[in-house]
């Protein structure tokens, strides 16, 4: 979502780092660039103003000009005040997520415009909260408008393993309601999420059904599922919402597209409410808490490295971890080892998504960009190993003419798909090997270019 900004801030502040020395000029103009960078992104004006004041105040100050490097001082400033605007100011710069701190059951309503996201998001919601925070959830679909809205819900429900409320034919939102909150407390659910009906703009009458929806359930948490995609359309929406319905946080969805980011940096300053999550896919745990300091590093180009161990550890399976390192020990390397940490890649969102939270990525994007990575590799590198029998995974030097003739069609793929990836086996197996017959104090010693072909003998 931020690709365009970053890349366009990006460019911006190489241009200062390249300076030894800043004059008041220098930073008026870069001033003047990123001024034009937030509002080809579509950040809100007034709050373009505010950022560009308060950055320039305090790029022209005395730190800057007498720093050793004055461009990544600058840096630093934007930065700050990223966050500041990301998080409304820098009490809550660290953490993102939902309050849960209330009586059980909690209650979550969602409100929003129709095709939003709000279903999908109200699933992803409940199986983080199912996961992550071992809570006991109910859903509750207080769509009559949509056709088979309720349906798309208890289907959801059952893929994500989390009960809903039974559909009962000719109920009203404000009954759901009340239904749903008497089961819920009548059979010891911590949450319940309430999925509210949209409309396809905001009307007197949705913001009449959301207020008596509201009083019914009496929610601790009012959440605005926005689409990032609408621009500035998701801040208008957004205050609509935030005055008659009382919203408590935001919801981003499909922060994955092409949206220029311009809601999120707008959102919180203009609402004044926090943005708590982002929609970062279709997948039904595509789902992320929003750190307003490690979007600003993303945006900045300085990464999201903990976001990324984070995915990491999620995606791990610690017995799986343990049998691999205990096989590496001795030199073993497998093809079902080398399967394993396939899925472990694609759990983890791909190479594209790893790539975009390592620091200083951002100047390489664009190659990155023209290369083209094919992410359906790593699946059809699965279903090549999953195409082999037993002892073929285990023992890859069976794998003669004709038996990568048949893999090739038992997998959909070619035979030159299987040689690149014995190839990729061959050199991962290598290492494995080099860095058996080193140990670890002759790792330290020769340094990692040791692993490379050709690096130890």
């Amino acid at each position: 979502m931020f690709d365009a900004l970053s890349t366009r801030l990006g460019d911006i502040f190489d241009r200062l780092r390249r300076r030894g020395a800043l004059s008041e000029d220098d930073i008026g103009a870069a001033m003047r660039e990123i001024r034009v960078a937030l509002l080809e992104a579509d950040v809100a004006l007034p709050v373009v103003r505010d950022f560009i004041a308060a950055v320039r105040e305090k790029a022209i100050g005395q730190d800057v000009v007498r720093s050793v490097t004055p461009g990544q001082m600058v840096v630093k400033i934007v930065h700050d005040h990223l966050v500041d605007a990301l998080s409304g100011g820098p009490v809550d710069a660290g953490e993102g997520g939902l309050d849960l701190n209330a009586p059980a059951p909690v209650g979550i309503m969602l409100v929003g415009l129709q095709g939003s996201g709000k279903t999908t998001t109200a699933a992803k919601l409940a199986l983080r909260l199912k996961n992550r925070e071992r809570k006991k959830v109910l859903m509750a679909s207080l769509d009559v408008q949509r056709p088979a809205a309720q349906e798309q819900l208890a289907q959801l429900g059952k893929q994500v393993g989390v009960e809903t409320l039974p559909i009962v034919a000719g109920d009203r939102p404000v009954a759901i309601t009340r239904r749903a909150l008497d089961a819920a407390r009548r059979e010891g659910y911590d949450v319940v999420i309430y999925d509210t009906a949209g409309r396809l703009t905001v009307n007197e009458e949705l913001m009449l059904e959301v207020a008596m929806v509201r009083e019914a359930a009496a929610p601790h948490q009012t959440i605005l599922v926005a689409d990032a995609m609408t621009g500035q359309d998701a801040v208008n929406v957004a205050q609509a919402f935030g005055e008659r319905a009382g919203v408590t946080g935001i919801v981003l969805t499909r922060v994955d597209g092409d949206a220029r980011g311009g809601a999120a940096l707008s959102m919180r300053a203009i609402t004044g409410r926090p943005i708590v999550f982002m929609g970062t896919g279709e997948k039904i745990d595509a789902l992320e808490p929003f750190h307003p300091q490690r979007i600003a590093g993303r945006i900045l180009g300085m990464g999201d490295v903990v976001t990324l161990v984070e995915k990491a550890a999620e995606a791990a399976d610690e017995d799986e971890a343990k049998r691999l390192a205990a096989k590496l020990e001795k030199g073993n390397f497998d093809l079902d080892d080398l399967a394993g940490q396939l899925r472990q890649l694609r759990r983890m969102g791909g190479m594209s998504s790893m790539l975009g939270m390592l620091p200083g990525i951002g100047k390489i994007k664009r190659q990155i960009d023209a290369a083209n990575i094919d992410e359906t590799v790593i699946k059809r590198q699965e279903a090549i190993i999953g195409s082999m029998t037993k002892s073929e995974r285990k023992n890859p030097n069976l794998l003669n003419g004709s038996r990568r003739r048949r893999i090739a069609a038992g997998s959909g793929t070619t035979v030159p798909e299987i040689n690149r990836l014995m190839k990729q086996y061959q050199d991962m197996s290598g290492m494995m090997k080099r860095m058996k017959k080193l140990g670890q104090k002759g790792l330290m010693r020769h340094g990692m270019s040791a692993l490379m072909p050709g690096g130890f003998r």
